[in-house]
């Protein structure tokens, strides 16, 4: 048997949730603790509902799998720990006690203690320039968990003291920090630029800057986001000296449906955006604002030429207690239309359309439509994002290009020339 214990953390505190039973993945199953049930009686997501029995090998993979990387970073991670890059509840003993969200994954009930250790401006360097390879290393290190294939680590960030810490055992971080991608030309000023617009455009995003560790250069900066499920108390708490940040609960909309990352993507024109909605209608503490706040999003996403919005980049995110929840802050968007070798299909239909190319303005409100939302309602928050966008994109590109980020501009046009928002006049 390879037990593993999940807490979840509760108003700063860790509380014991269940376990994970099983030889290996193809029969693992989590079963809730009676006591849990009874006293909390708060499920962790929308697709394992309290109930005393156990739940599926399946039911259990699409949830706990899910908090794990993909790609280079978890072949790499499975490398160096000697595991098989399918075996995700070897990985998960390995990572899982800092993840998305505020689950802990343990292979004894007690948690190990915490504490961070300062990280070196040649570390931080280094970072930069090795991407991916060094991402996965300090992922190993930290025992932390974050999904998505690009390579990116969670650090804790000290602003007062300008420092960058590496969390151990189970300390919070309090960024993500991404590096550059070695075969997407300025990804990180792609991101910041696309994030920047967004804000502008009046959507709800995540803090985020560039880290320069030298000129500018592709190997010299790293992309750091503020994570909107850390939040800092009041009551003085403190890890290794620093300000201790506590967790929010999170999981992105793949969980909650139940869907492995591996069809994050629709493969087929369906109904995702349709049960995307119905999640937020049935579970949403302001059901109406957050599904138009998604719907802003998805039209935004449109506009920049994001055709990487797969269902894993929408999260929901719940209160200090697990009692309230509300649609997370945009995240992970950038224009990928402005890579020639990008694909630009969808990650979801919208009213049928499958392709970028064939989106119009009247496919959202055939969405709308069928996800039960106003026709007009959504069709007139498109107009007030597209009236906003160009001014909104050259704001931030003018911006970046005083920061020093030359290639803004280039962005810029590229994302005119290519993205939805070339065929809204």
């Amino acid at each position: 048997m390879n037990d593993l214990f999940v807490s979840i953390e509760m108003n700063g505190a860790f509380v014991p949730v269940g376990r994970i039973c099983g030889t290996g993945p193809r029969d693992a199953c989590f079963q809730y603790y009676a006591d849990y049930i009874r006293t909390v009686n708060k499920p962790i997501s929308i697709s394992l509902p309290l109930q005393e029995e156990a739940f599926s090998p399946e039911r259990t993979a699409c949830f706990f799998e899910g908090l794990l990387p993909e790609g280079f970073t978890r072949r790499t991670v499975a490398q160096w720990m000697h595991a098989a890059e399918g075996d995700y509840l070897a990985i998960l003993r390995g990572l899982g006690r800092e993840c998305l969200g505020a689950v802990c994954i343990l292979e004894n009930e007690e948690p190990p203690e915490a504490s961070y250790e300062k990280i070196s401006e040649d570390a931080v360097r280094e970072l930069a320039a090795e991407g991916a390879s060094k991402s996965a290393e300090l992922v190993t290190k930290s025992h932390l968990s974050l999904t998505g294939a690009s390579g990116k680590a969670g650090l804790y960030y000290d602003e007062a003291g300008r420092a960058w810490y590496l969390p151990r055992g189970t300390a919070p971080s309090t960024h993500i920090v991404k590096q550059s991608h070695v075969r997407l030309d300025a990804i990180v000023t792609n991101e910041r630029l696309s994030l920047m617009t967004a804000a502008l455009c009046g959507l709800d995003t995540p803090d985020s800057f560039i880290l320069n560790t030298g000129q500018g250069g592709e190997d010299e900066v790293l992309f750091a986001t503020r994570r909107y499920d850390r939040v800092f108390a009041e009551d003085g708490a403190t890890i290794s000296g620093l300000p201790k940040p506590s967790r929010l609960h999170q999981e992105d909309f793949a969980q909650a449906m139940g869907i492995g990352a591996a069809d994050k993507y629709e493969k087929t024109p369906g109904d995702y955006l349709r049960r995307m909605c119905a999640i937020l209608r049935e579970n949403s503490a302001d059901p109406v604002a957050d599904q138009l706040r998604l719907w802003d999003i998805i039209i935004f996403d449109f506009l920049i030429g994001n055709t990487d919005a797969h269902i894993k980049n929408f999260s929901l995110l719940y209160g200090e207690d697990l009692g309230r929840i509300r649609l997370a802050p945009a995240y992970d968007i950038l224009s990928t239309t402005v890579y020639g070798q990008s694909t630009r299909e969808m990650a979801f239909s919208i009213g049928g359309a499958v392709t970028l190319d064939e989106l119009t303005r009247e496919s959202f409100g055939r969405a709308a439509a069928e996800a039960g939302l106003g026709e007009k309602m959504v069709l007139g928050r498109f107009d007030a994002i597209a009236d906003r966008f160009r001014d909104a994109l050259h704001e931030a590109a003018s911006q970046l290009d005083d920061e020093g980020f030359a290639q803004a501009a280039r962005i810029e046009e590229r994302i005119l020339q290519t993205a939805g928002v070339r065929s809204i006049g």
